[in-house]
């Protein structure tokens, strides 16, 4: 990715951050089923872009975003969801520090004011992709993620 190159996957996640519901919702979901249309570069490029812009969204807007990302996710049917939730922990396990900025222990509250169907299917995802992983990934996961996120995804 060239530096220079301005971030406009970042732009654009921090424009969605700040829209209203009725409009942030099909948005996004848009975006998030142009994802799997995208090479794998550019898939790459704007899970980057996420974890760069995510941190530097006031945690309002972006408890608002996630909430909806959350949402969104959950209803997505499992081989997509699954698909999506490796590409973020797959880029998370190759540069942990991207995840170090973000509020850990909202990103969680926000995940547990989902209605349990979303909750249940995404820790289920989660949980496919863990049981997937090398015991070295399992391990470097597991410190980077908080021991009550841990126990509510059941991993």
């Amino acid at each position: 990715m060239d530096v220079s190159h301005p971030n406009f996957a970042g732009n654009i996640i921090v424009n969605l951050a700040n829209l209203p519901d009725f409009l942030r919702k099909p948005i996004l979901k848009k975006r998030m089923e142009e994802f799997f249309s995208l090479s794998e570069p550019d898939r790459l490029e704007v899970i980057n872009n996420a974890l760069e812009a995510g941190p530097t969204i006031p945690f309002p807007n972006f408890a608002k975003l996630f909430a909806t990302w959350l949402e969104i996710l959950g209803a997505m049917p499992e081989e997509k969801r699954v698909a999506l939730v490796l590409a973020y922990i797959s880029e998370i396990l190759r540069n942990p520090q991207k995840l170090i900025l973000f509020n850990l222990d909202g990103i969680l509250e926000i995940f547990i004011s989902l209605d349990k169907t979303s909750q249940d299917a995404i820790a289920g995802s989660i949980g496919t992709i863990v049981s997937k992983l090398s015991d070295n990934q399992k391990r470097q996961l597991f410190l980077i993620i908080p021991q009550d996120a841990k126990l509510r995804l059941g991993l």
